[in-house]
């Protein structure tokens, strides 16, 4: 049995975090859902930059909606729409398997909207309309300015994937926000059966403190707090608070882990794969993750329910000079502007694509 398998089997979703025209094309998707265990699939604007202006593939598309008046951000979309529509399509059967709770897509708010509550919840609930697939998340950052619009985004009965979380705090107001929809929508007479996931960015602590820690503490941080936030899901799903909901028909909002690819290269390349595996959460990974895990992958124990020694090994990265409130507080700031940065790329790609192919 292939550790993707193994670790499918021991309750943990595997999705792609990556899409391309290519990978829908040449049955390289179809082939990781067959043979790998991939139940799902992610998306942000790095990687449809990458897709975008390294492949010929959309030029053909490109040329006829900017034709028909398409510029910019609406082009963008509507070749987003397309491949996720197609990826969701070929998520449809695990979809219908699980009830619902796995063969997810996901799709990015604009994020120059990072920290605009009315204009990111309106957005959401458009592009949720738009492309009109019931296994559609939309992304939402976790931001302060994103809690709102993830509340009001669920209770208009919006899938939301919240990302760009990076500590306990963070992910626990987020599953807040969520379950105020849910109770919202309970108290208007609708059904509160409305998903969402929690993705947790990993890698980006390690990468952070590289230069800051000892030796022995060196990649240790961002599974101490994948393991620390592991123990806040299962605190939330046996609270009196979730059990209300979930007695009227709510389902659990999944914890995700994301950036799962190690940016060490002196560490194991499945390092966070394997350190991380747990019932009933996701873990997103890059193309070369998890062809590494299917490959040489090993399934260790699973993450404690008790969060293990998590809270130690966080003192002792405080004992190291760390401020972890602050760093998780910068690291959500760094990643907010990054994606405005990709973004920006992106339809620079585009624009600059849409010239030349007219």
């Amino acid at each position: 049995m292939k550790p993707t398998a193994k670790l499918s089997e021991a309750g943990q979703s595997l999705w792609l975090d990556d899409i391309t025209r290519e990978l829908l094309d040449n049955g390289t998707l179809a082939r990781y859902i067959a043979e790998l265990s991939v139940t799902g699939l992610t998306s942000n604007p790095s990687i449809f930059d990458h897709a975008i202006a390294h492949s010929e593939k959309y030029d053909q598309e490109i040329r006829r909606m900017t034709a028909r008046g398409y510029a910019s951000e609406a082009l963008f979309f509507e070749l987003a729409l397309e491949d996720l529509g197609r990826a969701a399509e070929m998520f449809m059967p695990v979809h219908e398997a699980t009830a619902g709770t796995d063969g997810w897509v996901s799709l990015e708010v604009s994020p120059l909207l990072a920290y605009e509550t009315e204009e990111t919840t309106a957005e959401a609930i458009r592009l949720s309309k738009r492309a009109n697939r019931q296994n559609l998340f939309v992304k939402i950052p976790g931001t302060r300015e994103g809690l709102p619009a993830i509340e009001e985004a669920i209770f208009n009965g919006v899938p939301v994937n919240v990302t760009l979380l990076f500590s306990s705090d963070q992910y626990a107001a987020a599953a807040d926000a969520y379950m105020k929809g849910l109770e919202r929508r309970i108290s208007a007479g609708l059904a509160p059966d409305v998903r969402s996931v929690a993705s947790l960015f990993i890698s980006r602590w390690d990468r952070a403190v590289a230069d800051k820690v000892p030796e022995p503490l060196r990649n240790t941080l961002g599974i101490a707090i994948g393991t620390l936030c592991y123990k806040s899901y299962r605190d939330i799903l046996d609270s009196d608070r979730w059990q209300r909901l979930a007695n009227r028909g709510a389902s659990a909002q999944r914890l995700l882990y994301a950036s799962t690819s190690v940016k060490d290269p002196k560490a194991p390349d499945t390092l966070y794969v394997k350190a991380l595996a747990s019932p009933n959460t996701v873990n997103t990974m890059p193309e070369g993750t998890l062809k590494a895990f299917a490959d040489h992958g090993e399934l260790g124990d699973l993450v404690p329910r008790d969060g293990g020694d998590a809270l130690s090994a966080l003192d002792q990265h405080r004992k190291a000079g760390i401020d972890i409130a602050a760093l998780a507080t910068r690291l959500q700031t760094e990643g907010a502007q990054a994606f405005v940065d990709s973004w920006k790329d992106l339809l620079k790609a585009i624009d600059t694509k849409s010239r030349a192919l007219n």
